[in-house]
């Protein structure tokens, strides 16, 4: 059936005084269609259903003619998500809600990223999402808004990821892909079960020259999930996750060439000379381990426990000259764990139901933190006494620890409202241990240590309308800590940590309305209004690569969201977002630069990072007796400022993509073959920014046109 034309006004009437025979129909193919999800509450429940904006990536928008190496891939068309691909491997994607996490330089900010339940965030808020293989997952959940806050440390929102369920038929599998600038990459995969256990096995191999020049890049994946169903009541879930990566860093391009840098608009491949100088380049690796112990005391009452234990290298080479081939070496090893305990309960009370949990939990991480001078990419020895040649800058331990405690519950009042409420209390503990105390370039001792306390209560209402058509409205408070990357430097002079800056605390109110427009197509809309004090910024990356973070006194958000989703005849089906984001600066505030000026930014300026219009639109077709699938994919951005002055900006864009392929199965085979284009128009634009860089260079360019290609092979025993 093919959906029919409806004014707002009519699907305002038809929703409020629709027939009860026709509304339980409804209601059938409501509870079909929509995606039953559990990062709002903790436990699986009807998406529609909930005073919350969450959408989910099914594994087919995942997968399908995808590279899987980036959420930046899948989380484009997720509305109030901005997701950039940086075309480059040595930084993590850009991702940020509702404007949360735009300033991030290094991962993910302002955001909280977890898989199976499992936390990729430290307790500082540093979001690592690069540790998953997305070839393992089958869903990801994106919640925005006020409800964000009972998971912690961030004031944007939680993106969780799912990983495949065993098959009950034993599973083997093999993927390869090859595309533009010689991108390789091959998966190999296991699953089933066997004696009461399932299995996941997943492993890949990634390599690409990259788009720009000096951005080659590899990196290997392997992720291993077992499920061991102890009894009917308790289930034990392990879920090991583990990447070794190495990639060159191309760095950003200004507008205007200069003596030592082409202009971003002359040549897009190319690299500061700085780059080439320094060798800028990433080296890293990450193991992690995570265990979920469920059990079930009763059909009333169960409980989660998650224990989680891992370790990360990372040593990145950065260029300190514009003129030189002086840099530095950041090197970082971390240990961190965590656990989390949570007794969940549900039920009737008054004849009225209800769920209920209550949990705490606790997270630690060690970093020891070397930065040591760079010659030509090469580390200058620390052996020498006294530190003579200056090769060592910073010797210290980073901890931050948090402790929360929370509980959240649903009461439904009526048959048709929900009343939902949580409450979170966070201590988040950044501590600094400086060995650095002695030698040449030392500045005196750096330890010290500063704690953040706060209590965010969130509540929100559901009004059912009918079984078709839902309104909610909700309100939070929000709280974010500064990460230790934000507190590393106090000034662009010397190495010591700014442990002086404060966390920004949000007001979150939000109205929003889900309807099924017919049985085909679901609507979803959300009003937002977000007002912050203390915003946490990046001031500016300074020449010598050092970031500096301060906050701003005000800021406020105001945005709307919308998504569409239908299916026609014929296999067609549509899929389209809308996001309108006005992100500013409430009140002036100043600051001095590394070169001495003083900088005010002006109320009314806008938060660099953020777009204000963001639109994804796709249009898919199948075709059954061929096993042939299609989709063309729109998108545009509108333009984005580069610093807190506003002073320059990226384009807007619009860019098209396309993606195809065929299925076959043949006894116990099944067969895949698709192909990508992305850019098909060879549209030239940036696809992220630098905020702030004090060197101008804030452009980094996308790719242009570019395919993939790629085939798969499944045998089930």
């Amino acid at each position: 059936m093919r959906a029919p034309r409806f004014t707002p006004l009519y699907i305002a009437l038809s929703a409020a005084f629709a027939n009860p025979s026709q509304a339980m129909a409804d209601e059938e193919q409501t509870l079909t269609l929509s995606p039953v999800v559990v990062t709002a509450t903790r436990q699986a429940q009807n998406s529609f259903d909930l005073p919350v904006a969450i959408d989910v990536v099914e594994q087919k928008n995942i997968k399908d003619g995808q590279l899987q190496m980036n959420l930046s891939e899948s989380l484009i068309r997720v509305p109030g998500i901005t997701a950039q691909n940086r075309t480059q491997q040595a930084q993590d994607p850009q991702i940020s809600s509702r404007g949360f996490g735009s300033r991030s330089s290094f991962g993910v900010r302002g955001v909280r990223v977890y898989v199976d339940g499992i936390p990729l965030t430290m307790p500082d808020g540093q979001g690592q999402p690069g540790v998953v293989d997305l070839s393992s997952i089958k869903s990801i959940e994106v919640m925005r808004g006020p409800f964000s806050s009972l998971y912690g440390n961030s004031s944007g929102g939680v993106i969780q990821m799912f990983t495949r369920n065993a098959p009950a038929t034993p599973t083997l599998g093999a993927t390869t892909m090859f595309g533009s600038y010689d991108t390789k990459r091959e998966i190999m995969e296991a699953a089933g079960q066997y004696e009461g256990m399932e299995y996941m096995l997943n492993i890949s191999n990634f390599s690409s020259d990259g788009y720009r020049n000096h951005s080659t890049s590899d990196k290997q994946m392997a992720t291993a999930k077992f499920k061991f169903n102890i009894t009917e009541d308790t289930k034990l879930t392990t879920l090991v996750n583990w990447f070794q990566q190495d990639a060159q860093d191309p760095l950003g391009l200004p507008r205007v060439a200069t003596a030592n840098d082409p202009s971003v608009f002359n040549n897009p491949k190319a690299v500061p000379n700085s780059a080439l100088r320094a060798d800028t380049r990433v080296s890293r690796s990450h193991t992690q381990v995570g265990f979920n112990l469920e059990h079930a005391f009763n059909e009333n009452n169960s409980i989660n426990f998650v224990n989680y234990v891992g370790t990360r290298e990372n040593l990145q080479y950065l260029s300190t000259s514009a003129t030189t081939s002086v840099g530095r070496a950041s090197q970082i090893s971390r240990e961190f764990w965590g656990t989390d305990l949570r007794w969940n309960n549900h039920g009737e009370v008054f004849g009225k139901k209800y769920n209920f949990y209550i949990g705490a939990n606790y997270g630690k991480s060690t970093d020891t933190r070397l930065d040591i001078n760079t010659d030509g990419g090469v580390k200058r020895s620390t052996s020498v006494a006294n530190n003579a040649n200056n090769a060592l800058n910073r010797d210290e331990d980073n901890i931050s620890t948090n402790y929360d405690r929370y509980v959240q519950g649903m009461l439904s009042a009526t048959e048709s409202i929900d009343i939902h409420a949580g409450l979170r209390r966070t201590k988040v503990n950044l501590e600094v241990k400086d060995r650095f105390l002695t030698g040449t370039g030392n500045n005196g001792n750096n330890s010290g240590n500063v704690s953040y306390e706060k209590t965010n209560p969130v509540a929100g209402i559901v009004w059912k309308v009918t079984p078709t058509f839902n309104l909610y409205a909700n309100y939070g408070k929000g709280f974010e800590t500064p990460t230790f990357i934000e507190a590393a430097y106090d000034a662009t002079t010397n190495g010591a940590p700014n442990l002086n800056l404060k966390s920004s605390k949000s007001q979150n109110y939000e109205v929003g309305a889900k309807a099924y427009l017919n049985d085909d197509t679901l609507a979803t809309i959300s009003v937002f209004k977000i007002d912050t004090d203390d915003e946490i910024v990046l001031r500016e990356t300074s020449a010598a690569n050092r970031s500096i973070y301060g906050n701003a006194k005000q800021t406020k958000r105001k945005g709307v969201e919308l998504s569409l989703n239908s299916q026609f005849d014929n296999n067609i089906s549509t899929y389209l977002s809308y996001s309108v984001l006005d992100a500013e600066f409430d009140s002036d505030f100043s600051y001095i630069t590394s070169s001495g000026a003083t900088r005010t930014v002006e109320s009314g300026n806008k938060i660099p990072g953020t777009y204000r219009n963001q639109l994804y639109g796709e249009v898919a077709w199948k075709y059954a007796p061929l096993g042939f699938y299609s989709a063309l994919e729109g998108r545009y951005n509108s333009k984005v400022y580069v610093d807190d002055l506003n002073s320059d900006s990226a384009s807007s864009y619009t860019i098209f993509n396309m993606r195809a392929g065929f299925e076959q199965t043949l006894s116990h085979w099944s067969f895949r073959e698709y192909i990508r284009i992305e850019n098909m128009f060879d549209r030239e634009y940036i696809g992220a920014i630098r905020v702030n860089d004090a060197n101008l260079r804030f452009f980094e360019p996308a790719a242009g046109r570019n395919y993939l290609l790629g085939l798969s092979a499944q045998y089930k025993f």
